[in-house]
């Protein structure tokens, strides 16, 4: 039996991204394409129905709708119109949905993506892509299979490009101790999902995921925390520090 070819929506989601930087705008892709844009080497994670995410910038988001709908994308109004100023819906060209996530990523905790747009890359900084995965509460295959491909192809330093930089990740991690408690809990559960599904790592990997997980806890044991972090840490987990997201109908 044959397996079905499943058709790729990188190089769609590529395009309009591509389209995007040289009219100026600010559009950036997350999610799955987003690993794969940075990791290319590495077997992609395909399936059926694949949905395209991006982020904007507030500030330029309605210069993005314009370019996305003139890119023959069909935006959906009545969303957009109730929900612009966080998020947006269209539908691309091949029928595929898009999402376009504006200044920030609302889901276990919020992630404020507009420090990503200082860089000129097609997509999020590498150590927020990697946060809007390790913040998932409840993290599944798909997400760990992602985590696992940026610790396997990007090194954890300040010193390359790209590259998972630790001072991006730590900043965010002593803000807030609810985002430090949920991204410690998930870096130590992957070893445990590792030796109960190896294939959720690439078969060649560049670095060794486990070895910069580790790093990754140093940062975030080590980097210095403000008196608002230190308070809500001694309330610990008596009090529910991360939201479940619901999922949102268009």
């Amino acid at each position: 039996m044959t397996t079905p070819v499943v058709d790729d929506p990188l190089p769609e989601a590529v395009a309009l991204v591509q389209g995007a930087t040289k009219a100026g705008l600010p559009l950036r892709l997350l999610g799955g394409l987003g690993v794969r844009v940075l990791c290319p080497d590495f077997p992609p994670r395909l399936r059926a129905g694949q949905d395209m995410d991006f982020a904007c910038t507030s500030k330029g988001r309605k210069d993005v709708a314009q370019y996305l709908e003139s890119s023959g994308c069909e935006a959906d109004r009545r969303f957009n119109n109730l929900n612009g100023d966080r998020q947006m819906y269209f539908t691309a060209p091949s029928g595929r949905p898009i999402d376009v996530m504006v200044d920030r990523l609302t889901m276990c905790h919020t992630l404020d993506l507009r420090p990503s747009f200082r860089n000129a890359s097609l997509t999020l900084d590498p150590a927020d892509l990697l946060l809007t995965k390790l913040q998932i509460v409840e993290l599944n295959a798909k997400d760990a299979h992602d985590i696992f491909h940026l610790l396997s192809g990007l090194r954890v330093g300040s010193d390359a490009r790209p590259s998972i930089d630790p001072g991006r990740f730590g900043e965010v991690l002593a803000a807030d101790w609810g985002w430090w408690r949920t991204v410690t809990g998930n870096l130590a559960k992957l070893p445990s999902l590792l030796a109960e599904n190896p294939k959720l790592a690439p078969p060649y990997p560049r670095y060794d995921p486990l070895a910069q997980a580790s790093e990754l806890l140093r940062v975030a044991e080590s980097v210095p925390k403000g008196l608002k972090w230190k308070l809500r840490a001694n309330v610990g987990e008596r009090v529910k520090w991360y939201e479940l997201p619901e999922e949102v109908d268009h």
